[in-house]
């Protein structure tokens, strides 16, 4: 449908190849145009409907303003859609995926027992890397090394663990032969469990990773890049 736009309302359809022109009654009213319109109108109940009208488009700004940083998410998710191979329903999908995983892995709780859903939270921040997987958690075991299996192919893993960690160096050279490259190093410098997905991405782990699910613990992504930093470097 075509539109002409004026400054109090819009007009629509074309005639005889041109579009219509002011003379004609607008099929929607622009907010400039309904306030005018609430202006001249002596009617108690036009007056009620125009007013509740303004009221909408004040309710829709604060609506935009509140979640712009939502609008422009979906704008940048977009723009890494190939738009040649993907069906444009099929595109709405991916899109409202990526942004409902996002928003569940910013910040989570698990109750006891709930060792599945922790478990299935952890395997998809694990899949978001593209190069690097740093884990550092003092108590890891092989079971880590499962959740890491499901990593993208390529993607280098660093675990910095303390040496209360259950791996051994023939775990390590197993994982390495089917799904390298696998890197271990003792440290005692932490004491809290993070996950940091290609040096800009982490998150902080109320549990060990192989204790998930056993008691409540949190799952919290890290937005300061300088914190992020830190960690990195420490």
């Amino acid at each position: 449908m075509d539109k002409m736009l004026f400054q109090n309302g819009t007009t629509s359809k074309r005639e005889n190849n041109k579009y219509r022109s002011e003379k004609y009654l607008p099929y929607v009213f622009t907010e400039q145009g309904i306030a005018m319109l609430s202006g001249v109108l002596k009617n108690d109940i036009a007056i009620e409907v125009s007013i509740n009208i303004m009221r909408a488009f004040i309710e829709m700004r604060k609506f935009i303003n509140t979640n712009k940083n939502l609008f422009e998410k979906v704008i940048n998710i977009e723009n890494k859609i190939d738009k040649k191979f993907i069906e444009q329903d099929k595109k709405f999908d991916i899109i409202f995926d990526q942004l409902q995983l996002e928003e569940n892995i910013k910040q989570r709780i698990f109750f006891e027992g709930q060792i599945y859903d922790a478990y299935s939270l952890i395997i998809d921040i694990i899949k978001r890397a593209n190069k690097k997987i740093l884990i550092i958690d003092n108590y890891v075991d092989d079971s880590v090394l499962k959740m890491l299996a499901k990593k993208k192919k390529n993607v280098e893993v660093v675990i910095l663990t303390s040496n209360k960690s259950n791996i051994q160096n023939i775990d390590i050279q197993k994982f390495n032969k089917e799904y390298p490259i696998l890197k271990m190093s003792k440290t005692n410098k932490f004491h809290d469990r993070f996950i940091v997905l290609d040096n800009e991405e982490m998150y902080h782990l109320g549990a060990s990773i192989k204790d998930l699910g056993r008691k409540c613990f949190g799952i919290n992504k890290i937005e300061d890049k300088e914190i992020i930093e830190k960690i990195i470097n420490l």
